[in-house]
């Protein structure tokens, strides 16, 4: 059975659903999530120095006890439309320290304002950043949650495609992998998730295509050649609307021949790591996180 705490958590979140139901205006939303951020802040002892890469606004987030031998490159969630540096700077700071790697994160462009590629373009230009500092890309974790975990598996296309180095791993919290919505957990799970009512991945996913065949690998990762890729670790809960997003990835990346361990959590909703230290499931999820990172690159801290 889930923690008392979950619990509360996703009664908290359902009365949001229910509050929301006649709320699209993304400037409530942006506000709301930006609120969750500063509920579940950052590690105390966490540094973080802002930067800006070739116009795009970042962030190094390195959590106690953190090092620079290796790199988390974080790419936030939101369905491409919401979200921020500032939401999930609590995740990310416990990311660093169960991991010991500092991490990089990024305020890609969001849509409508600036639909796809743009996002897509911010991120491949941090990544090519990181290389040309002379950061190592065996040093290098990919990793983002939902639409940014989509955007994580995007930029690895993009990069393969390049011919550009990739990076040593990937790590995905319940990624947004299949923007036409296929899967059958859109509605077997639609009445356990409080994270995502089923019918707004769709429209954020045309939101931010904008027009473009939501086939397109760019956009719904699902349909690529994932051949090629670093080691994969899916995280998701099989509350999840997106749980079959992540069971069709991995059995593609697996097929494809991607080193890829999965992970179902029982009765975890969508990015539940998003509430530690609150929850416990959180809490153990991020140290597995961290010791998935830990085992593909040397970070150099003691964790």
């Amino acid at each position: 059975m889930a923690s008392p705490q979950l619990q509360q958590i996703v009664q908290m979140l359902r009365q949001r659903t229910a509050s929301r139901e006649t709320t699209t205006d993304l400037g409530v939303l942006r506000a709301g999530i930006e609120a969750g951020g500063q509920m579940f802040g950052p590690e105390a002892g966490t540094a973080t120095e802002p930067l800006v890469i070739d116009g795009v606004p970042a962030e190094w987030i390195t959590g106690p006890g953190a090092t620079d031998a290796a790199t988390i490159y974080y790419l936030h969630g939101g369905g491409h439309t919401i979200g921020s540096i500032a939401s999930h700077r609590g995740l990310i700071s416990r990311l660093s320290k169960a991991s010991g790697a500092r991490a990089l994160a990024i305020d890609y462009r969001l849509a409508p304002e600036n639909p796809y590629p743009a996002g897509l373009e911010d991120s491949l230009k941090a990544y090519r950043w990181l290389l040309a500092q002379g950061v190592d890309p065996n040093t290098i974790v990919i990793a983002g949650d939902s639409a940014g975990g989509n955007l994580a598996l995007t930029t690895l296309l993009a990069l393969k495609d390049a011919g550009d180095p990739l990076p040593a791993a990937t790590v995905l919290l319940s990624p947004w992998t299949d923007m036409l919505s296929t899967g059958d957990s859109y509605k077997t799970r639609k009445d356990l998730d409080p994270m995502i009512p089923a019918d707004e991945a769709l429209t954020a996913a045309r939101m931010y295509a904008n027009g473009a065949d939501l086939r397109d690998p760019l956009l719904s990762p699902l349909y690529g050649d994932l051949s090629g890729l670093p080691p994969m670790l899916i995280h998701v809960g099989d509350h999840e609307v997106l749980l079959d997003d992540s069971t069709v990835l991995a059995a593609n990346a697996k097929a494809a021949g991607v080193d890829t361990t999965l992970e179902v959590w029982p009765q975890m909703i969508h990015v539940w790591q998003f509430f530690a230290p609150m929850v416990p499931e959180a809490t153990e999820a991020i140290d597995k996180i961290g010791k998935f990172v830990r085992s593909h690159v040397a970070t150099g801290a003691t964790v």
